[in-house]
C-alpha cells in the first residue's frame, strides 16, 4: 500500500508498528454495518429475521459492534431492535443504532428521531453529521455555526441519557479538502461534546490511501480526537484505505461483511480483520474466531441470498486455488512458496484446479486433497494428465467440477469406472401445444443390480424431467439418492464450427445436505451434456454416501 506520512516521507515498520500497539493499548474497534449500510446494495432487501440471522453471525464472529439500523425511520428497524433486545444474547458485540443530528434551530431534547435513538434501547449511538460546508449550506439549508450546534447539542443530549457516542462525519475528506479549518471544527465539536469515536467517512469513495493516510495523520495531530474510518469503494480502494487511516492512528474502523453497499459497496470486514490479525499482529478478534471467517462470510451470503464471491481475498473458494503446474511444483515442496498465509487460519482450504495446464505435481496434489494416493506411479499420474488435458481439449472443465474429475480419477486407479447402474436409453420430449404452453417428458431405461428399469416423468424443462425420471428409476434401489438436490446448473455453448453446430457443457452442482459437489457434461446438444453431469452427480452421491458399486 502506498502511502505518505504527514511530513512527506514514506511510513517505516517501526510506525506502522507504533500505530498498530497505540490502536490495542487504546481498544481498537472492529465496527460492522452491514444491516445499515451493507443493506442498502442493489439487490439487498433483508426481513426483521435476516437481520437478527446476521446479526447473531456478526457477534459469533466477534466484531465490537454492530450497527442494526435506524430506528424511528422505518418500522423494520424499529422492530428489529424491539426483537434483538429480547432475542439476541450478545457475546461479543455491542448493538448500535444509527441516526442524525438533531434538526437545525431546534433542541435535541425536543428532536423526535433523537427521541428515536433512545426509545431503542441501544446503548450506542452513531449520528451522521455534515463535515463539508457545501452540503450544510445547500442539503440542511442552514449555517455552518448552526450546525456545529446541532452536533455538539445531540452528543450532550444523547451523553447525558447515558449513551456511549459515535459521530460519522458525512463527506469528510471531500469537505476537508474543501474546507479543511471547518472539517476539523466539526471534529472538535463532536469529541468536546463528548464523542467517543469521531469517525471520518469517505462517503463518495473517490480517495486513495496516501491521500487518506496524509488526512487523518493531520487531523489526529491537530484534533486530539479519537478517530476512526468509514471507506466506500469506489475506487477499488476501500480496504486499503482503512488500512492507511489505521497506519495514520484511526483506532476504530467501520465495515461490512463482504464489502455489502451502496453503489459498489464497502470497505470488506474479512480481508480487513485478516489484515490487522495477520498482517499488523493485532488481536482484535476473541481468539479462535479468525478460524471462523470463511464460514461466517458464507453464512452471511446465503442469508441476503447471494452467491459467495469465489474470488474473494481470504475466504473465497479461490483464494487458496492453484491451477498452474509451475505452483503445484513449487506447492508440493512447500505450500508456502505459493501461499501468503495458511488458509487454514481464516478456515479456508488449499485447493489444486485441475486443467489442461496441470502437470503431475497438480494431479498427485489433487489426489491427495481427494484422499487417494497415488504413491509414485509415475505411469498412472501421466494417464491421468494426458486424459485431463484430452478431455478438456473437447470442451470438458475439471477446474469447476471436482466430482467429475475424482470419478475420473478413481477410474484410472481402480482400472475400471465407479458404475451404480448402466444406461440402456434416454429420451426426453417437449411437447408445444396450441395454448402456447410447453409438457416435458422424459423416459429412462436402466439396469440396477441386475433389474431392468424404465421410468417415466414430467418436468418444468427436459432436464428437470430427466432428473426426475432419474429419481424415479432409482431411488427404490437406493434410497440414499432421497437426499440429493439439484442446487445449481450452468449451461455454456462452446465455439461450433458451422453455426448451430455447436459444443455445449453443462455444470451441475448437487447437495446431499452435508457437502456440496459440481460435475461436469459435455456433448453436441444441452440434453445429452446434462445427462452426462446428471449421471456422475448421482453416481457421486451414491460413492459419498458410501453404498458400494453394482456388481
Amino acid at each position: 500500500m502506498t502511502s505518505q506520512a504527514t511530513d512527506g516521507t514514506a511510513p517505516t515498520a517501526a510506525d506502522a508498528a507504533g500505530s498498530a500497539d497505540a490502536a490495542v493499548e487504546h481498544g481498537f474497534h472492529v465496527f460492522d454495518t452491514t444491516l445499515r449500510d451493507g443493506a442498502q446494495r442493489e439487490g439487498i432487501n433483508l426481513t426483521v429475521a435476516d437481520k437478527l440471522t446476521i446479526a447473531r453471525h456478526l457477534d459469533e464472529f466477534g466484531v465490537g459492534f454492530i450497527e442494526g439500523g435506524w430506528p424511528g425511520a422505518n418500522p423494520r428497524d424499529t422492530e428489529f431492535f424491539s426483537r434483538a433486545r429480547q432475542e439476541i444474547d450478545f457475546r461479543n458485540a455491542q448493538l448500535v443504532a444509527f441516526g442524525a443530528t438533531r434538526r437545525a434551530n431546534a433542541k435535541a431534547a425536543d428532536d423526535p428521531q433523537v427521541k428515536a435513538l433512545l426509545d431503542s434501547g441501544a446503548q450506542v449511538i452513531t449520528l451522521v453529521a455534515k463535515s463539508h460546508d457545501r452540503h450544510v449550506e445547500l442539503a440542511l439549508r442552514t449555517t455552518l455555526e448552526e450546525n456545529l450546534e446541532m452536533v455538539s447539542d445531540t452528543v450532550s443530549h444523547l451523553r447525558a441519557q447515558g449513551r456511549r457516542v459515535f459521530v460519522d462525519c458525512e463527506h469528510f475528506f471531500d469537505g476537508y479538502r474543501a474546507n479543511p479549518e471547518y472539517a476539523k471544527a466539526v471534529v472538535r465539536a463532536a469529541a468536546e461534546a463528548g464523542a467517543d469515536v469521531v469517525v471520518l467517512c469517505d462517503t463518495n469513495g473517490g480517495m486513495l490511501p496516501a491521500q487518506i493516510q496524509a488526512v487523518v495523520s493531520t487531523v489526529l495531530a491537530d484534533t486530539g480526537a479519537r478517530l476512526g474510518i468509514h471507506a466506500q469503494d469506489d475506487t477499488g480502494c476501500a480496504v486499503a484505505n482503512t488500512l492507511a487511516a489505521v497506519d495514520a492512528g484511526a483506532t476504530h474502523v467501520q465495515c461490512t461483511a463482504n464489502g455489502y453497499g451502496e453503489r459498489v459497496g464497502n470497505a470488506n470486514l474479512f480481508p480487513v480483520v485478516g489484515a490487522l490479525e495477520l498482517k499488523y499482529g493485532m488481536e482484535v478478534l476473541p481468539e479462535g474466531s479468525l478460524r471462523e471467517m470463511t464460514r461466517i462470510s458464507h453464512a452471511i451470503a446465503e442469508v441476503v441470498n447471494l452467491a459467495p464471491s469465489t474470488h474473494q481475498p481470504y475466504v473465497g473458494v479461490s483464494a487458496f486455488a492453484h491451477k498452474a503446474g509451475l505452483h503445484a511444483s513449487a506447492i508440493k515442496i512447500d505450500p508456502d512458496l505459493y501461499q501468503h498465509i495458511d488458509p487454514d487460519l481464516v478456515g479456508n482450504r488449499l485447493r489444486m484446479l485441475v486443467s489442461d495446464m496441470a502437470g503431475r505435481a497438480s494431479i498427485e496434489l489433487k489426489g491427495k486433497e481427494l484422499g487417494i494416493d497415488l504413491g509414485d506411479d509415475r505411469a498412472l499420474v501421466g494417464r491421468v494428465v494426458e486424459r485431463v488435458k484430452e478431455r478438456e481439449l473437447q470442451g470438458y472443465s475439471y477446474e469447476a467440477a471436482d466430482a467429475s474429475f475424482e470419478l475420473l480419477l478413481r477410474q484410472e486407479v481402480e482400472g475400471k469406472a465407479r458404475s451404480y447402474f448402466r444406461t440402456e436409453s434416454w429420451r426426453a420430449i417437449v411437447e408445444d401445444r396450441p395454448d402456447g404452453t410447453h409438457a416435458n417428458e422424459a423416459t429412462v431405461k436402466l439396469w440396477a443390480k441386475g433389474e431392468r428399469i424404465v421410468a417415466t416423468a414430467e418436468g418444468n424443462g427436459p432436464v428437470n424431467a430427466l432428473d426426475r425420471a432419474l429419481r424415479v428409476a432409482l431411488e427404490r434401489i437406493y434410497p440414499q439418492l432421497d437426499d440429493l438436490e439439484l442446487t445449481d446448473y450452468k449451461v455454456r455453448i462452446l465455439e461450433g464450427r458451422h453455426g448451430t453446430d455447436s459444443t455445449t457443457r453443462v455444470l451441475i452442482s448437487t447437495s446431499d445436505g452435508t457437502g456440496e459437489w459440481s460435475t461436469v457434461g459435455v456433448a453436441e446438444n444441452v440434453i445429452a451434456a446434462s445427462w452426462q453431469a446428471l449421471v456422475d452427480a448421482y453416481t457421486y452421491g451414491l460413492l459419498r454416501a458410501g453404498v458400494a458399486p453394482a456388481e
